[in-house]
C-alpha cells in the first residue's frame, strides 16, 4: 500500500471522477457550442481493462471515491461492466455516477447490482419546452423516469443538479425545490461555469447563488437551515429543509470560490490526468500506459502530477483561459 496523494498545500486528494466518453446525447448550450465539439476517435479511449488499471493504481495510493461521467457515461456500450471491474478493487468504497439520466430507466438496476451506490442527475428544468430548448431536442419525460428509476433502485443520495440561468430557469428556483422534496431527492442549484466557448456564452445567463439562497429563504422560513459539517471537500454549501431527509445545496463556483478544501482530479476517456477545471495543465497517463509504462512508472507520473496541483481556478479573473477545453470532455 503507498502513502496518500497529498498535493502541495496540505490538500489529501481521495476523490477521483473518470469520464468515460466526451460524446453526449443531449447538447445542453452551455455545455456544447452550436456547432458541435471535435470528439477523439473512439480508438483513442482506453477500453474499461485500462481505465481499470489507472483506477486501481490510484486506490492504491489512497483514492477511495470514484465517479464515472462523460460525456453522457451511459451511451458507451457495456458501462456496467466497468463498473463491476472497478467495484472489484480494492479500496474503492464509494462508485457514483453523474447522468443526464436518459438512459438510466433501462440501466439503474443493472448499474446498482455493479456496485454503483449513488448518483448526481442533471435537471435544469421541469418545463418540457425549456428542457428541449436547453438541451437542443432533450425530452423531460425520459429524464424523470429516470429519477424514478434510480430512486426505485435504491441509489441513495439521489443528487438532483440545476443550472441556475437568469430569464431561462431562474423562476423555477422554488418549483424544483418542492419537486425534490417530494421525491426525497438531494437538490443543488449551481453557477454558470466559465468552461469552454460554450460557457463562457452560458455566462450572460450568470444568476448567483446568494441570490439563490435568498430565493430558498424566503420560500422555506423557518425551515431551512445550515446542515452543520455541510461544507467539506465537495464544492456545496448545504442546507437542511426541515427535519426531513432532503438537502438543498449551492455551488458557487464563480461567486465564492471551493478550492480550499478540493480533494480530487479528474481523468479523461483518453487517459489524461485533469488537475483542477479552471487550469490547462494535464498529465498523459493514457499515453504512457499505452508505451508499456510500468505500474511504478505511472504511480511516479500521478504523484508528480498531484504536487503541481494548482491552489485554485481562476473563474472571474482569467476567463480566457478557460477556453481550451470543453465540460463534454472532462466530465465537469
Amino acid at each position: 500500500m503507498q502513502d496518500g496523494l497529498i498535493d502541495s498545500f496540505g490538500r489529501r486528494i481521495d476523490y477521483l471522477r473518470v469520464s468515460v466518453t466526451d460524446r453526449c446525447n443531449y447538447r445542453c448550450f452551455y455545455c456544447i457550442p452550436a456547432e458541435g465539439v471535435e470528439t477523439a476517435a473512439r480508438s483513442e479511449f482506453l477500453s474499461y481493462e485500462e481505465l481499470s488499471r489507472l483506477i486501481g493504481l490510484f486506490s492504491e495510493l489512497g483514492v477511495s471515491k470514484v465517479r464515472f461521467t462523460g460525456g453522457e457515461p451511459l451511451i458507451r456500450r457495456d458501462m456496467v461492466q466497468l463498473v463491476r471491474l472497478v467495484a472489484a478493487r480494492r479500496g474503492i468504497r464509494d462508485l457514483s455516477l453523474s447522468t443526464n439520466a436518459h438512459l438510466l430507466e433501462r440501466y439503474a438496476g443493472e448499474l446498482v447490482d455493479a456496485g454503483i451506490g449513488r448518483v448526481n442527475i442533471s435537471l435544469d428544468t421541469l418545463d418540457p419546452d425549456t428542457f428541449a430548448g436547453i438541451t437542443r431536442g432533450g425530452e423531460v419525460a425520459r429524464v424523470l423516469r429516470g429519477i424514478n428509476a434510480a430512486l426505485e433502485a435504491g441509489m441513495r443520495p439521489v443528487k438532483l443538479n440545476m443550472v441556475v440561468m437568469k430569464g431561462i430557469n431562474d423562476h423555477e428556483i422554488e418549483r424544483m425545490l418542492d419537486f425534490a422534496v417530494e421525491r426525497g431527492a438531494d437538490l443543488r442549484f449551481i453557477e454558470t461555469m466559465p468552461i469552454g466557448e460554450a460557457g463562457l456564452e452560458g455566462g450572460s445567463h450568470y444568476y448567483p447563488a446568494d441570490k439563490v439562497l435568498e430565493r430558498l429563504r424566503n420560500h422555506c422560513g423557518e425551515n431551512l437551515f445550515p446542515v452543520k459539517g455541510g461544507k467539506g471537500a465537495g464544492p456545496a454549501r448545504y442546507y437542511q429543509i426541515g427535519s426531513g431527509p432532503v438537502r438543498v445545496g449551492v455551488i458557487s463556483a464563480i461567486s465564492r470560490h471551493f478550492c480550499e478544501g478540493c480533494n480530487r482530479v479528474r481523468l479523461t476517456a483518453k487517459g489524461e490526468l485533469v488537475l483542477c477545471l479552471g487550469q490547462e495543465d494535464t498529465v498523459p497517463l493514457g499515453e504512457g500506459l499505452r508505451r508499456g509504462w510500468s505500474d511504478e512508472a505511472l504511480i511516479r507520473a500521478i504523484r508528480d502530477a498531484i504536487a503541481r496541483k494548482p491552489e485554485r481556478h481562476e473563474f472571474g479573473e482569467r476567463r480566457a483561459v478557460v477556453r481550451f477545453r470543453d465540460m463534454s470532455t472532462i466530465g465537469g
